[in-house]
């Protein structure tokens, strides 16, 4: 049977008058790929956030490896294992392509046996991976969409994560572009042999690559199980304005 990797709680959240979070409670295991979705508001990013501490929860608690990770900085969770990448991209636009992959190397779970050296030497290795090694030396502010969405991924894995957190990888992208980010994610997967607990607001996306699929409604856990099970889900297709999820 696999492995409890990450758990969360019955978790909360507010901001003001709102709950962004009601209670919410999952387990991902060791391997998955498992897809977070929901109609836009409906919670998915800042649950993310709680999850890797960018946000703290109001209630509720949340284990990763074993570990409480409830109250811990993101760094720390960093250092367990734990890394994701942003909607919206966040790298350090004023550093070169590779800097911005460096800076992951040396803030991973294994920081303290890297020297600046390795590090670098680890970076070319993870740019290579995403197809972003011919652009090592150009400034992050210069790289186009697709290709900071894919500097996201390559500085996540550069932190040796056991679980990486996606936020909307495709959003933005071509038919293409989002094609080929989703045939990457699948070989580092495998490759790296790591778990990805992935928000996808494009759903044809998340069907076709997620073992298992959480679905979101206004902060609340309305539906989880295999893609096939929840696109029949009659809350799910209430909640996405009728709309048919093919899969």
């Amino acid at each position: 049977m696999a492995k409890e990797l990450l758990k969360v709680t019955d978790v909360y959240k507010s901001f003001g008058g709102l709950t962004a979070v009601n209670g919410v409670s999952f387990t991902v295991y060791e391997g998955e790929t498992v897809g977070l979705m929901g109609p836009n508001g409906a919670g998915k990013t800042t649950l993310v956030n709680l999850i890797s501490g960018t946000l703290p929860v109001d209630s509720g608690k949340i284990e990763f490896a074993g570990t409480d990770i409830t109250n811990l900085p993101p760094w720390k969770r960093c250092k367990l294992g734990l890394a994701r990448t942003y909607q919206i991209p966040r790298p350090f636009p004023g550093l070169l392509t590779s800097a911005n992959v460096v800076v992951g190397a040396l803030c991973g779970k294994d920081m303290t046996e890297r020297s600046l050296m390795d590090a670098s030497a680890e970076a070319m290795h993870y740019l290579e991976i995403v197809g972003l090694f011919h652009k090592r030396n150009i400034k992050a502010e210069e790289l186009s969409l697709y290709e900071l969405r894919m500097l996201e991924l390559a500085r996540a894995l550069a932190t040796s994560p056991k679980l990486i957190l996606l936020d909307e990888v495709v959003a933005g992208l071509n038919p293409a572009e989002a094609d080929e980010a989703v045939k990457l994610i699948e070989r580092i997967k495998d490759y790296f042999g790591v778990t990805v607990l992935w928000i996808e607001h494009v759903m044809a996306v998340l069907m076709k690559a997620a073992n298992r699929v959480i679905v979101l409604h206004y902060g609340q856990k309305i539906a989880e199980g295999p893609p096939q099970e929840v696109a029949r889900n009659p809350q799910v297709i209430e909640a996405y304005l009728g709309e048919e999820i093919n899969v």
